[in-house]
């Protein structure tokens, strides 16, 4: 594939972080419809997703800073690689911090959790379509061996998807990548007129959390597993246990909505005890008279 979308000279710009950066520009603007829809200010949604996304960039690349600093320090050019370089747990860390970073500023705004997370469900997944096809283009992420009959296996041949991604080369593999980015194109779409039909709070985030869950741990089965950890066994690997967790969480969401609706039908009851009915008032009068 490409791991260079294109190069100027010696500057090279390395497809995974072009597509990235496209994928967050379109997120961002989405937020503004999504967050209109939700009843939120526009303005504090796009503060919100600024400053998570920057907390998430300095959580992801501090620590690789950090554990290699003897070589940063003797090659400083070196710090304007790491754009290229795209490892599952540096990811991790750096969602977990901007994921806290969010809710600190939700709790300091006073903002509407659920409408929150209903604004930020359709652009998440606009993200991660784009994300998942620069991981396809640079060999980030790649699939488990496809064999020769697979008619579309993707092969790397390019030494920089070894060197940034640890790609094997002249390998036919199955694009999970593309895969992953179906998935989530088809939750997009879906998202994107559930949000105009939204009836309750939540709706929005439990269902993106159940699509997303489903489609990260369906397209684990055909990705590499080397540097995503694992648990009894092999059985799993880390992103298939945050995706059990997305599922759970969304499906809490949905069933808290769904008790919501239900507790408005004991009120009529309370109220017809309260006051009384129209035909009892009316012989009440006739009485009088």
């Amino acid at each position: 594939m490409h791991p260079i979308l294109f190069q100027i000279g010696a500057v090279m710009i390395p497809s995974f972080g072009a597509l990235a950066a496209l994928g967050l520009i379109a997120a961002l603007m989405l937020t503004q419809y999504t967050a209109r829809a939700t009843g939120l200010n526009a303005a504090q949604v796009w503060n919100l997703c600024v400053l998570t996304l920057f907390a998430a960039l300095l959580g992801s690349r501090l620590p690789m800073v950090v554990m290699n600093w003897r070589l940063v320090l003797h090659h400083p050019s070196w710090i304007l690689l790491l754009a290229m370089i795209h490892d599952p747990l540096l990811g991790a860390i750096g969602a977990g911090i901007g994921v806290c970073l969010a809710g600190l500023y939700v709790y300091w705004q006073k903002m509407p959790k659920l409408a929150v997370l209903d604004a930020l469900g359709l652009p998440l997944a606009v993200g991660l379509v784009f994300e998942q096809v620069g991981t396809l283009l640079s060999g980030t992420g790649y699939g488990i061996e496809a064999g020769r009959g697979l008619p579309w296996a993707v092969t790397y041949t390019n030494p920089l998807a070894a060197r940034w991604s640890g790609t094997p080369l002249d390998v036919p593999l199955h694009p999970v990548q593309a895969y992953a980015a179906l998935g989530f194109l088809a939750l997009a779409i879906f998202l994107f007129f559930f949000q105009r039909a939204r009836r309750r709070p939540g709706d929005v985030a439990g269902l993106s959390l159940l699509g997303a869950g489903v489609t990260v741990y369906i397209t684990e089965l055909w990705r590499d597993r080397a540097g995503r950890g694992s648990v009894f066994g092999g059985v799993l690997d880390g992103p298939q246990i945050a995706a059990i967790a997305m599922v759970l969480i969304g499906a809490l969401l949905l069933r808290e909505r769904k008790a919501a609706k239900q507790q408005p039908a004991e009120r009529p009851e309370t109220a017809g005890d309260a006051r009384p009915s129209a035909s009892s008032a009316a012989a009440n009068e006739a009485n009088d008279g």
